[in-house]
Order: C-alpha cells, then sequence, then structure tokens
C-alpha cells in the first residue's frame, strides 16, 4: 500500500485548468481526503521552505520551467494566529496577501470571502487564491455568494480504487454510455469485495492495517468531523446525539430517506433531525440521492435515498471488519450498493462530461439502484449484486426504466460478482463488479 501523499489524484488536470481560468478555485471535500496535498502538489511540487511562522510555509516548483504561477505561500486556518486575524481584520488580512496563496480550510473563515472578492476585483489574475474547505460552500449560507463569478469550484473525494492501486483512470463510464461492453472473463472479488468495502478511501486510514487500529483511526475522525467542522455550522444542544445519529443512517446506507422512522430512535422533533442530517451532508459524511423522474420538479419533492460518503466510515461506525460483513449478507447488500455509488461519483468527479446520479423506484416499488444522467442526452441504469450469479429477473427494474426514458436510455447493467462480462440483451450487460475500476484487457 502507497504511504500517504503518494497516491496519485486524477482531479489533477482539472484543477490546473481551473487555475488557469479562475482567480480564485477552491478544493472542497471532507477531511484527510488529501485537499492540501492535491493543493501542494500541483502548486507546489519542489520542496517547502519554512519560514519563522511555523503556519504558514513558502513553496517553489522544481524548477522555474514548472512553475506557471510563480511562489505560492501556504496558510492554515485550523490554527488560531490567522484564523483569529482574518476574522477580526478581514481586509486587513486579505490585502496583505502575497501574490499566489494557498488558503487552507476556508470555511473556518466566511468573513474574509468579502475581502478576497476586493481584492480579486482589484488585481484579477488567474489562480491567485487556491482555497481549500473541509465544508461544502454551496450549504453554507453567504459562504460563496461573494465569490460568484470569480471562483471555481473543485469537489474532491476520497480515493477511488484506482488511485489506490495507481492503475491508469478506468474507461467504466465512457464504455457504459457508448454501450460499449464487450463478452470477457475477470476474476471474482470474492473475500476481497469486504477488504475494499471495509477499507474506505481515506489515505491516512489505508496507511494503518485493517482492524483495531483502523477503527481507532475512523473514531478519531468522526469525532473531529464532528467537534470542529459540524459544530461549527450551527449551536447544537445536544452534540452526543450526532455520533448516535450517524451510526443510525450507517445502519440503512441506500435506504429510502425516512425522517419519521429516523426520528423514533431519538427524543427529537422531526425538524431537528432534518437539520442535523443537513450538517452531516455539509460535513460530507452523508448524502442524499434523488429519484428520477421524467419531470424535474418532482425530483425536489419525492424521497432521496441516503448514502453514507464513505463505506470504511460506515463499518467503523458499525464495527463490523471485512469477515463480518461477508458474513452478513444484507449488509453487504446495503454496502456494496453505497460502495459502487461513491466508486462512481470519485471516477465521475475528472469524468469530462457532467454526470448526474439518481435512483429509480415507481409507485409499484419496481427499483434501479443507480441512475446516472450524461447531460439532457443520455440516461443509463445500473444495478448491484453481491451475488456470483444473474438471471434475467434480475433485469426487471432496468427493463421498467428502459420505457420509462425511451430513446434516451442508452444501457442498462447489472454489476455482479461474477467473472464473466454477458450481454443480456440489445442494451443490457451483467458486469463483474472488478471491470468498475479494472480493464480485464489492459
Amino acid at each position: 500500500m502507497p504511504s500517504i501523499g503518494f497516491y496519485p489524484r486524477y482531479i489533477e488536470q482539472r484543477l490546473k485548468d481551473a487555475l488557469e481560468d479562475s482567480p480564485v478555485v477552491l478544493i472542497y471535500g471532507p477531511r484527510q481526503c488529501g485537499k492540501t496535498t492535491l493543493a501542494q502538489t500541483v502548486c507546489a511540487p519542489g520542496n517547502p521552505s519554512w519560514n519563522n511562522d511555523s503556519t504558514e510555509r513558502k513553496y517553489r516548483t522544481a524548477s522555474p520551467a514548472d512553475d506557471k504561477f510563480g511562489e505560492y505561500t501556504y496558510i492554515s486556518f485550523d490554527n488560531k494566529g490567522p484564523r483569529e486575524f482574518a476574522k477580526n481584520d478581514p481586509v486587513g488580512f486579505a490585502s496583505a496577501l502575497p501574490q499566489r496563496v494557498i488558503l487552507d480550510e476556508v470555511q473556518k473563515v466566511p468573513e474574509l470571502f468579502e475581502a478576497l472578492k476586493i481584492e480579486v476585483d482589484r488585481n484579477r489574475v488567474p489562480g491567485r487564491f487556491l482555497l481549500t474547505g473541509s465544508a461544502n460552500v454551496l450549504q453554507v449560507p453567504g459562504l460563496s455568494d461573494s465569490l460568484a463569478g470569480r471562483m471555481l469550484m473543485i469537489r474532491l473525494h476520497p480515493l477511488a480504487q484506482c488511485e489506490m492501486e495507481n492503475q491508469p483512470p478506468p474507461g467504466f463510464l465512457d464504455t457504459l454510455f457508448e454501450n460499449g461492453f464487450k463478452v470477457c472473463q475477470t476474476r471474482r472479488l470474492g473475500g476481497e469485495l469486504g477488504e475494499r468495502i471495509s477499507a474506505g478511501g481515506y489515505p491516512a486510514a489505508l496507511a494503518l492495517p485493517p482492524g483495531q487500529r483502523r477503527f481507532d483511526w475512523y473514531d478519531s475522525y468522526i469525532m473531529t468531523q464532528l467537534l470542529k467542522d459540524v459544530s461549527g455550522f450551527a449551536r447544537i444542544s445536544t452534540l452526543e446525539t450526532l455520533p448516535q445519529l450517524l451510526t443510525i443512517a450507517a445502519t440503512r446506507t441506500a435506504g429510502l430517506f425516512n425522517v419519521s422512522d429516523i426520528s423514533s430512535s431519538f427524543e427529537l422533533s422531526r425538524h431537528t433531525v432534518k437539520s442535523y442530517i443537513k450538517l452531516l451532508e455539509m460535513a460530507f459524511l452523508l448524502e442524499r440521492i434523488p429519484p428520477w423522474y421524467r419531470n424535474l420538479n418532482l425530483r425536489l419533492v419525492k424521497t432521496p435515498k441516503l448514502h453514507m460518503c464513505d463505506t470504511g466510515l460506515a463499518c467503523a461506525l458499525l464495527g463490523i471488519d471485512a469477515d463480518g460483513l461477508m458474513q452478513n449478507r444484507p449488509l453487504l447488500g446495503q454496502l456494496l450498493e453505497t460502495f459502487v455509488l461513491q466508486e462512481m461519483r470519485r471516477q465521475a468527479s475528472w469524468h469530462k462530461a457532467r454526470l448526474s446520479f439518481y435512483h429509480y423506484r415507481d409507485r409499484k416499488g419496481t427499483e434501479v439502484d443507480i441512475v446516472i444522467e450524461r447531460g439532457a442526452l443520455a440516461v443509463a441504469g445500473i444495478e448491484i449484486k453481491a451475488s456470483g450469479t444473474v438471471t434475467k429477473a434480475d433485469f426487471r427494474g432496468l427493463n421498467k426504466l428502459e420505457k420509462t426514458v425511451g430513446r434516451r436510455f442508452v444501457c442498462g447493467a447489472v454489476l455482479y460478482d461474477g467473472n464473466t462480462c454477458l450481454r443480456y440483451g440489445d442494451r443490457m450487460w451483467a458486469i463483474p463488479l472488478r471491470m468498475l475500476w479494472e480493464n480485464p484487457q489492459a
């Protein structure tokens, strides 16, 4: 397993393009997913030289020929000194910034955004400010409004499977939308499936051996997220409820979001539970996947699915390892669906086309686990099975989706833990799970 910081990040080119196009670029995503490492890799591939302030570092590229933007200064708002300076005098702080700067954990100083706008309007050059944030600024009121039209945002997820293994980016999503799969053979995952699901995608966790040490890291990570980030978004009277709520969500990952069902487990109102779920979403611990409907307005009001943002995190909350997961088939099915969804979202983050993710459920209860839209022209459906066999009955939901979508439907796939990629109709395929991140013909 590579050491922390040595994983390739295939979203890197998108970040480079954004720095050439926009004066402000924000890398946002959960803590410990690699935002700072990515920022320094792109803007500071040389060795760091330290000044007298341990919260601020200056970076130079290895050679002038490699340096498109010049020297970047790194400042972290996890440190009290710069954070208090920026809060108390945002205009003074921003005006004193060097020409190129990385501002880490910028969600901690929302007061700074208006001051950065003033600096950008005074000197609008591409790549001037590279920000990182461990909160979804789109959901923090007023945080990103002041930089509208001046800031591009890059969502960074935990590691995808191909990044963990230092393999080339897979072509699964392109092949899916081109209906370009071919009959072929590969290897079953077997017990490896439980290992991948329980490991998750955080670099620091992957550097630890499976078992208690990795569980301890996730436990500390969860409390750091809840205490440092979630509690900073809003005043929470019962902070101890949040870990319990997150654990309940882990048991119900890939299920329909039922507020009444969740609130019945606590002495909390439906309104409070909904607000707490939103806070956990802002910290990238949970996410809701909307239903797919032809009518776009219905997607906003129908019941979404609730997913954990990382399956390693979910397994740690539930105290279950790879062996235990493989013996608990119902839970394996739930976590596998979340695992596949998050793997696809991670690959989609560097994909050239805009991809949107949904689930499908009609009035009779016919379901498709994942529906992916590519722009306004193409729709694909994914069903997910932990078993090693596929039958025609497994395509029932996909067949219904195809009839509903019509000509926009390009491909339906049942991902399963088998070893053979087989065609099950004109636009239907049974595909081994391994092919999601590996090319068996490579």
